[in-house]
This record gives structure tokens, C-alpha cells and sequence, in this order.
């Protein structure tokens, strides 16, 4: 198990595993961007901070397979 992660690493750092790489990016960017948004805004609002930290992992794991479905690799 480890050496396949270890061999997708190699090939992600050598830009060989993605045919778009911009598309996951940009899907990854607006994932983080959501979840930064989110604890930011329910810690601001008062949640408990680990109660915060718990509902923008949730919903930012929840959109990352939505916003990622078209990734191709090579």
C-alpha cells in the first residue's frame, strides 16, 4: 500500500498522473476555499472551535468527491 502512494507521489511531482492538472487545482482551491470559509465564519459567529473544525471538514469532505468526479488520469 505504501509504495503505491509512494509511486503516485513520484508521478503527481513529476506531473504525469493528471491529464488536467489546472481542473484539480482549481477543484482543490475551491474545496479548501469552502472549508476556510466555513471555520471561519461558524468561529466567528461563536461555535466551539473543535465543534467548527468538525462541521468544515465534514462539508468540505462532502464536496471534494462532487467537485473532483471529472479528474482523468494519464
Amino acid at each position: 500500500m505504501l509504495e503505491v502512494g509512494w509511486f503516485s507521489s513520484k508521478l503527481l511531482l513529476k506531473g504525469k498522473l493528471l491529464r488536467n492538472p489546472g481542473y484539480f487545482a482549481r477543484g482543490t482551491a475551491i474545496g479548501l476555499g469552502i472549508g476556510l470559509v466555513l471555520l471561519t465564519g461558524l468561529w466567528h459567529f461563536g461555535v466551539h472551535l473543535a465543534v467548527a473544525i468538525a462541521l468544515s471538514s465534514l462539508v468540505s469532505g462532502f464536496t471534494m468527491p462532487f467537485l473532483l468526479k471529472d479528474v482523468k488520469m494519464q
